[in-house]
């Protein structure tokens, strides 16, 4: 049986607090560094005074937004939506597909889209806003190399697992918060009219009197990074911590926030062009420290979203949504696990942001666009599912369009970032959404041509063949994994290779099914005979977070019903027996393609020929099963949807 992700540390406890200080809150944790900074960069852009209307407004819609999209949304509502303890877009989709609402899937794949297209832009946002510090210092520093270097570090860590590193995140990011809120607390005592700005009103103004102030929301956006993560990562820590956590947390980033905006109101004359107000609130014999421990906190926000991309590949392979990846599991750690695909890919990926935009100033621009399609799709998922816990109509209907207004507001504001980057994050999210629609229709598509037989058909065949001496045994138990999870029913094509295509015969037959259950955790498996001691059909059910080695979980089903007495696992052979050998298994897979003597209309052919060639970079079925090699057999079984116009032949004598 697999067992659950120990939860221990989700009951409220200074461990657990500590654990989420680590995980989840590096992303959001360390916009303070960029946030003010873009709203100041997009006013010098545009030519615009910076004034105190425009600071005001801007920290008002900043504490605004953590208060309504962070607070209320993603840590009051959201963890509530839980599977098992489980969060995240398609734990929440894992909920709510149960009551067959097809239109779901759409959300879910623009969601876990966007969220792998911010994968690519947010580590080079943090990690060079922070090296970018170094420039106070040394002017002259060219701090692209630097970037790439963190990069390169990082991407190389993730194959040795990080839990040992990752022992030391919640402490490192204590620190961090706690030196944020220091920083910021020392500006505002010097000028404490900026709490001004909790007063929402400022932010109305910013956004409806300053010289295109709807636009600057694109910048306050940016303090939402990391937001998902409160809700992804709930599987880590549960909520109680994260209530305990978020508190501290919104506290020090407020407190940082709006030090920088006390600063920048008393000191209108430094040239902000060249120095970022985080920076700014530094005392000079700080500024070193600050840098390294800004450089250490952003490193772990990268951790953090790398990790989640790793997770969120691996829910979307069990969901059928993505084409099986190798998944390394690096330590003995529940959960971690390590995408050698996806790693590259992501670090190839951020490379060529950095090397593309160069300044974190640039790639701001490229942030924004597809988060806040993600958020969107959240609530619309959010919104179902609480639908479907018959929550009263008012506040299902209150919160969807509180929310979709908000949101799209924020969509609306970061369209103006398109041109300048923005189309980058779209059109990576764009493929990831297009690859993994596809990869679900055709898959689809060819599952719905796989016929079914009725088994008992095949009984006194199966029996017969098992008698058949002059046919070669292919082996002792010969294991198919088979796409039906009915008993009464085989796949046809199973039928065909046991009868057809090459005889197989074996003393006991075996069927076994896969099915990845709605449920986060937990492993279980039923037994049906179909013949006594020749031919069994088993059904694994595994939670969509498992590890679903199928050999080593067949291995125990077939130990119990030994000691049950429901099969002999010693070997038929007389002359192994007798030493007490065990017996020998076999398993066929069938890699079932549609023959070339199908006949698909143009969409269908698309989609085939599409899906095939995502699934080329698909990990080998048989690893993807967990069975070596050695002791199994993959087969090409054809797949007839429609056959060709029939075609008249004559004999000629």
């Amino acid at each position: 049986m697999a067992e659950k992700q120990d939860h221990g540390l989700h009951k409220l406890s200074a461990a657990g607090v500590l654990v989420a200080f680590g995980i989840i809150y590096g992303d959001i944790g360390t916009s303070p560094i960029y946030v003010l900074k873009a709203i100041m960069n997009m006013a010098i852009g545009g030519n615009h005074a910076i004034t105190d209307d425009l600071i005001l407004g801007g920290v008002s819609c900043v504490f605004w937004t953590l208060t309504i999209i962070v607070t209320i949304k993603y840590v009051f509502l959201a963890l509530n939506a839980d599977n098992n303890g489980e969060g995240g877009i398609f734990a929440l989709y894992a909920i709510i597909r149960r009551y067959k609402a097809k239109w779901t899937i759409i959300p879910a794949l623009i969601g876990c889209a966007s969220l792998l297209a911010d994968g690519f832009i947010a580590p080079p946002i943090s990690i060079s806003s922070a090296v970018e510090g170094l420039n106070i210092l040394y002017p002259h520093i060219q701090t692209v190399p630097i970037v790439i270097t963190i990069l390169i570090g990082l991407f190389l860590a993730q194959q040795f697992g990080t839990n040992k590193i990752g022992k030391a995140f919640g402490p490192i990011m204590l620190i961090w918060f706690g030196m944020i809120g220091t920083l910021g607390f020392l500006q505002i005592i010097q000028n404490p009219s900026v709490f001004r700005a909790l007063n929402p009103m400022y932010a109305f103004n910013m956004v409806l009197n300053y010289p295109g102030g709807i636009w600057f929301l694109g910048a306050v956006f940016l303090c939402t990074t990391g937001a998902e993560a409160l809700y992804s990562d709930l599987g880590h820590c549960g909520k109680q911590n994260i209530h305990a956590s978020w508190a501290f947390v919104k506290i020090a980033l407020i407190l940082c926030y709006f030090g920088q905006a006390a600063y920048v109101i008393s000191h209108k004359d430094v040239d902000y062009s060249n120095i970022a107000p985080f920076y700014a609130i530094m005392p000079e014999w700080f500024l070193e420290i600050g840098i390294v421990i800004s450089t250490l906190a952003t490193v772990i926000a990268s951790q953090a979203l790398i990790s989640g991309c790793f997770s969120l590949i691996n829910e979307a392979m069990k969901l059928k949504l993505w084409p099986n990846q190798k998944v390394i599991y690096p330590t003995l750690v529940q959960g971690q696990i390590y995408i050698p695909f996806v790693n590259w890919l992501l670090f190839f990926g951020c490379v060529t942001v950095v090397l593309i935009f160069k300044e974190s100033g640039r790639m701001e621009a490229a942030y924004g666009l597809a988060i806040s399609l993600n958020m969107i799709m959240t609530t619309m998922l959010l919104t179902y599912y609480m639908y479907v816990k018959r929550q009263p109509k008012y506040i299902i209907y209150g919160f969807l369009i509180f929310f979709t207004w908000i949101e799209f507001t924020y969509l609306i504001a970061n369209l103006v970032k398109f041109a300048h980057g923005g189309w980058f994050a779209i059109l990576i999210a764009a493929v990831i959404f297009t690859l993994m629609y596809i990869f679900k229709e055709g898959k689809k598509l060819r599952n719905k041509h796989i016929e079914f037989v009725e088994l008992k058909d095949y009984l006194d065949d199966i029996m017969d063949l098992q008698n058949d001496g002059t046919i070669p045994k292919e082996a002792t138990n010969l294991v198919f994994m088979c796409n039906t999870n009915d008993k009464r029913h085989i796949d046809s094509n199973i039928i065909y290779s046991m009868f057809r295509k090459k005889p197989k015969r074996a003393d006991t037959y075996w069927f076994v099914h896969v099915d990845i259950t709605n449920e986060p955790y937990g492993a279980s498996y039923s037994v049906e005979t179909i013949i006594p001691q020749k031919c069994f059909f088993i059904r694994l059910k595994f939670g969509f977070k498992v590890e679903h080695k199928v050999h080593v979980m067949f291995t125990r089903i077939v130990e119990d019903m030994e000691k049950r007495g429901e099969i002999d696992l010693l070997s038929h052979y007389p002359s192994l027996r007798k030493h007490g050998y065990p017996a020998d298994f076999k398993y066929v897979i069938l890699n079932s393609k549609v023959s070339i003597d199908n006949k698909l209309n143009p969409i269908e052919q698309f989609l085939i020929k599409s899906y095939n060639m995502i699934k080329s970079i698909s990990l080998p079925a048989e690893e993807d099963f967990g069975l070596e090699k050695t002791n199994c057999r993959v087969e090409n079984v054809p797949i007839r949807i429609a056959q060709k116009t029939h075609i008249e032949i004559t004999r000629e004598d």
